[in-house]
């Protein structure tokens, strides 16, 4: 039986082109771990974990203390074997054990990941302008890029928030659905007050509007509200997702990869979502290009919506030899393209990297 021989970490700093603006700060860089594995019989597997402080309880430090230890006990064991190690930290460090567990996943040959046509994932558009001026450029720009679907972030002031929304709606003209996402950034009266201003045209949705472990909060907007909800930073298993359908506090479950652990786990939270009632949307926008492959090879397994996996195109620079390719709004996803990493690049924004490797284990 082959077994991991080889697990190199690489803890990356990648700069975006542009700052992401969310309810908690402006995102400039991407902080990312990158697990790459290697078995016996030479099959190799990446998985990618990026730690953004303020949606996850997780540090990047803490992460790159958590990802050394589980490599160094996975290196020597089976496939499966290693996977379970990895997954021992889901319910603390999901993010940490997802990097770990989705490099097996890619290096076993995940069906998931086994791409047998050329299938276009939609993606989401993100709205970032401030003055009219630059909002009309930019939807126009975005729509004749081809998106369906376009996010605005709010979550800032709810008044200012609703000028803004407002402004959108008339440059839209019903054109794209529109998604709304506070990011946690309201109270509930200030996301009562920022509902009372909105005009529910084009609107598929608002987004986790108060802090992710305040259910009340989310049960007490939900039953006021004019659009349909979502949660976002709310969810992180199954437990989460049941525990939306009994408050009825969400129509909309959104899940990333790197909060759920593997591959599996990522389909068996969807699988729940709809057996409960509700709709899921799929995708991280704070993530790079391994995460977001990964999700759309998901997503294009049934996901009936417009996917949230564009973190890949806030870098100034792509991690991999072929970048995702990108046509009308979409993510194409071709047969027999596997990610290959761009040594280059990875050179050039590694800050820190350690490789753990079977034949070590055993001197020790």
């Amino acid at each position: 039986m082959s077994v991991i021989e080889r697990l190199t970490l690489y803890r990356l700093r990648v700069p975006l082109s542009t700052p992401y603006k969310l309810a908690f700060g402006p995102v400039r860089a991407f902080d990312t771990i990158l697990a790459e594995a290697v078995d016996s019989d030479g099959r190799t597997g990446v998985g990618e974990a990026t730690l953004l402080t303020g949606y996850t309880g997780e540090t990047i430090e803490g992460s790159w203390t958590l990802a050394r230890k589980l490599a160094s006990r996975m290196v020597g064991r089976s496939a499966p074997d290693a996977k379970r190690g990895a997954e021992t930290a889901v319910g603390d460090a999901p993010f940490t054990a997802t990097a770990l567990a989705t490099a097996v996943d890619m290096l076993e040959g995940h069906p998931s990941l086994s791409v047998e046509r050329t299938t276009a994932v939609p993606l989401l558009g993100l709205v970032n302008g401030t003055t009219a001026h630059e909002l009309e450029a930019e939807i126009e720009t975005l729509l004749a890029e081809g998106y369906g679907t376009l996010k605005i972030k709010v979550g800032f002031d709810p008044d200012q928030d609703a000028r803004k929304v407002a402004l959108i709606q008339r440059i839209n003209r019903g054109r794209a659905r529109l998604r709304i996402d506070a990011n946690q950034g309201y109270s509930v009266d200030e996301a009562r007050r920022f509902l009372r201003s909105l005009d529910p045209a084009a609107v598929e949705l608002f987004e986790q509007p108060c802090a992710a472990g305040d259910w009340a909060a989310a049960k007490a907007v939900a039953e006021t509200s004019p659009v349909p909800m979502m949660l976002d930073e709310s969810i992180y298993g199954l437990e989460d997702i049941e525990r939306a359908a009994r408050l009825r506090c969400a129509r909309f479950i959104k899940l990333k990869l790197m909060k759920m652990g593997s591959l599996d786990r990522l389909k068996a939270g969807i699988e729940r979502i709809r057996a409960l009632g509700m709709e899921p949307v799929l995708g991280n926008g704070v993530a790079c290009e391994i995460g977001c492959w990964m999700e759309a090879c998901i997503a294009r397994e049934g996901i009936g919506n417009a996917g949230e996996m564009n973190g890949f195109l806030k870098p100034v620079t792509r991690l991999l030899e072929r970048p995702l390719r990108l046509e009308r709004g979409a993510i194409v996803l071709v047969p027999g393209e596997r990610p290959t990493l761009a040594r280059d690049a990875l050179t050039r924004y590694t800050v820190a990297q350690e490789e753990f490797s079977a034949k070590a284990a055993t001197m020790l």
